[in-house]
């Protein structure tokens, strides 16, 4: 099978089910940005103060395969086999967000995200979850989208913003907290 098939050198794209749509529609949009930050999370499974989180990044890569395929296959097609989102999945997330935050000074204030290379990555993703999210809830305006795909991504930004702390405190890196000007 050959990577280019020249099917959409007219600007269109196939669903999983086989209905063409244009790569701008919302559901490129979305399933598109969900690719987007499932790089993001690679980048951060390559930091080397991430090493012993390899597993729990796996995994986050792994569901956002699903929510992937899951949002790129057409409404209403029963043919096509996916593999399944679960409540689990969330709760994986909070168990880590828990565990995580167990080490970590109550925040006081919003905190500037930088610090580190690493934790700029974490941040980066972070936003890009955010935006998957809204792509998302977009999509679920026009079409039936399974409310776990919502539910994961707003999780996923909050364990990303936890990570992000976890990784500065990890590296004795700055954490600069956000102070308003009066």
């Amino acid at each position: 099978m050959k990577v280019y098939t020249k099917t959409g050198d007219k600007g269109t794209t196939a669903l999983f089910g086989g209905t063409r749509v244009s790569k701008s529609h919302d559901r490129i949009n979305a399933y598109g940005t969900v690719d987007e930050l499932n790089s993001y999370i690679g980048l951060l499974r390559d930091q080397p103060c991430n090493e012993h989180r390899h597993d729990v990044l796996v995994e986050v890569q792994d569901r956002l395969f699903t929510l992937g395929s899951i949002l790129a296959t057409e409404p209403g097609n029963t043919k096509v086999k996916l593999p399944k989102l679960q409540e689990g999945d969330i709760s994986f997330l909070e168990e880590q967000i828990d565990d995580m935050e167990l080490s970590l000074e109550p925040m006081k204030n919003f905190i500037l995200p930088g610090g580190h290379q690493s934790v700029s990555f974490c941040h980066i993703a972070r936003c890009v979850c955010r935006r998957a999210e809204r792509l998302v809830i977009l999509l679920s305006e026009q079409a039936e989208v399974d409310e776990l795909i919502i539910k994961y991504l707003n999780r996923l930004s909050d364990y990303l913003f936890v990570l992000s702390r976890k990784m500065t405190a990890e590296l004795k890196a700055p954490e600069t907290p956000w102070i308003s000007r009066k």
